[in-house]
């Protein structure tokens, strides 16, 4: 195992051990704490949380205090997951290589499974005594814009209503801004908050936060098209059956390649000039740009 994919995974067992012991350490109905857990334990990548704990290992800062942001983070991405799946959204049966929250519940349950998730979230935010006041309001403010209405729920509703339907590039770059980009450009800015960085750094992250979720949005396109399902945890295609316009779909797959590049290339600049070029951030923004799964 390289030293990178070895960073990658002792983070997936922090994050992981703490998301277990958030949902285990509360009183809740069985069933509803079996369901949250499963999908906890499904997995995943983590790389919500590892790319906010890179962004304050990248400028310095003592990582350790955005644990449970990072965890906050994490759930609220597999809420929205539950959700995706269920038979009024994208009606899948399979997520990360076992059967979706509801096809193993039912489909009441993973709602209220998603539901505890995303209120949990700014529970643990809010209880955390290595935060203070000021730094509770700001996260949680800041984390319910990028996934609610205006954020990731908006990029839902845009993704919804432009199936079976012939969209521009610049619609659907509207709809994975919000829907992929809010999460992701969330762990950045979060990161770079709790770390104090300097006005030039800070607009430099920012410009990365901006594009991260273009990049990991053409990236998911491109897998969805050219992945093998057994890498990815589901199967391929998924995005053709469901009538869903894509960046291969409207660009072909070159003009996906090219458009990727594009926003890579504006990334890979701003960690320069921000002076995290050599760093575990860099790192982790060149694997999500060329991941397998």
């Amino acid at each position: 195992m390289d030293s990178f994919k070895k960073y990658l995974t002792d983070y997936q067992q922090i994050i992981n051990e703490m998301l277990f012991s958030y949902v285990r350490d509360y009183t809740y109905p069985g069933r509803l704490q079996e369901a949250m857990l499963y999908s906890i334990e499904a997995g995943g990548k983590r790389i919500r949380p590892v790319l906010l704990l890179s962004t304050m290992e990248a400028l310095g800062a003592q990582h350790t205090r955005g644990y449970s942001v990072a965890c906050a983070l994490e759930m609220i991405h597999t809420y929205s997951l539950i959700h995706d799946d269920l038979p009024a959204m994208d009606d899948d049966d399979i997520r990360r290589g076992q059967a979706t929250n509801h096809q193993a519940f039912d489909e009441a349950t993973a709602i209220l499974a998603g539901d505890a998730l995303l209120t949990l979230s700014f529970q643990v935010i809010t209880e955390d005594v290595n935060l203070t006041s000021e730094e509770k309001v700001y996260l949680v403010r800041e984390l319910s814009k990028a996934s609610g209405g205006t954020g990731m729920v908006a990029g839902q509703m845009e993704d919804m209503l432009s199936e079976n339907k012939q969209i521009s590039i610049d619609v659907l770059k509207s709809i994975h801004v919000n829907k992929t980009g809010r999460l992701l450009s969330f762990a950045i800015t979060a990161g770079a908050y709790l770390s104090h960085p300097s006005d030039q750094s800070l607009g430099e992250l920012t410009k990365i936060a901006n594009v991260l979720g273009l990049i990991f949005q053409i990236q998911d396109d491109i897998l969805d098209v050219a992945g093998d399902a057994g890498a990815i945890g589901k199967p391929v295609g998924s995005d053709e059956v469901n009538s869903k316009s894509t960046y291969p779909k409207i660009l072909g797959m070159e003009g996906a390649i090219k458009e990727k590049e594009q926003y890579v290339d504006i990334a890979l600049q701003s960690l320069d000039k921000a002076g995290v070029n050599a760093t575990s951030l860099s790192r982790l923004i060149g694997y999500l740009s060329s991941r397998d799964r």
